[in-house]
């Protein structure tokens, strides 16, 4: 853990926003997701790998409050606190490796853009999936590099997923309620291919 925390730490000591490829103003296919579940606002949400994405900003501004935002990385979170002001007082802040978080938590929902890609070990998989089977009681969002998305990352390896195979990883405690494409547009102009697909928990 201690390489790969150094490594995001040094990413979001050295970069700004418009200098990492990930960041977006407005998770629409998020939100989309989001509200197609139909969640009450009082909804025990928890965003993994969040960083200092802005889906947290419009989760409380749309009135959820319920919100545990997950980064390996301390810098991010404290970006996304400072850019929260007070209202960073009503999220619950984790940092730690998604390999490593264990938690006996339910949760209503569990959204992860774009962290899952990063496990590429078989058992890095397992383990995840295994998480998040035993910590979701209801819904599950999971964004990932498409087949044809970028094969690293920040440096660092990912996984591609198909529809297909991500729905799969997860079908023995999931059903899926529907996928989404996305052509992602980098803030230096480039264009990556994510897929996005909703669960439900059986």
């Amino acid at each position: 853990m201690e390489s790969k925390q150094a490594h995001w730490e040094e990413v979001y000591r050295t970069k700004t926003s418009d200098q990492v490829s990930w960041t977006q103003e407005k998770p629409l296919i998020s939100l989309e997701l989001i509200h197609s579940f139909e969640l009450p606002l009082s909804a025990k949400i928890i965003d993994i790998g969040g960083g200092d994405s802005k889906l947290v900003d419009h989760l409380l501004e749309e009135g959820f409050s319920n919100i545990t935002v997950l980064d390996i990385s301390s810098k991010a979170l404290e970006k996304a606190k400072q850019r929260l002001g007070r209202k960073a007082d009503m999220v619950n802040w984790i940092v730690n490796d998604i390999n490593n978080f264990d938690t006996n938590e339910k949760f209503d929902l569990w959204h992860d853009r774009a962290a899952f890609h990063f496990l590429t070990e078989s058992d890095q998989i397992k383990r995840y999936t295994s998480l998040a089977a035993k910590s979701v009681s209801g819904f599950m969002i999971i964004g990932t590099f498409a087949i044809d998305g970028p094969e690293n990352c920040s440096g660092l390896p990912v996984t591609r997923y198909s529809i297909n195979s991500l729905v799969s990883n997860f079908n023995s405690s999931f059903n899926n309620t529907e996928c989404k494409s996305e052509e992602h547009r980098t803030p230096a102009g480039k264009i990556q291919h994510f897929i996005f697909c909703g669960f439900k928990r059986k």
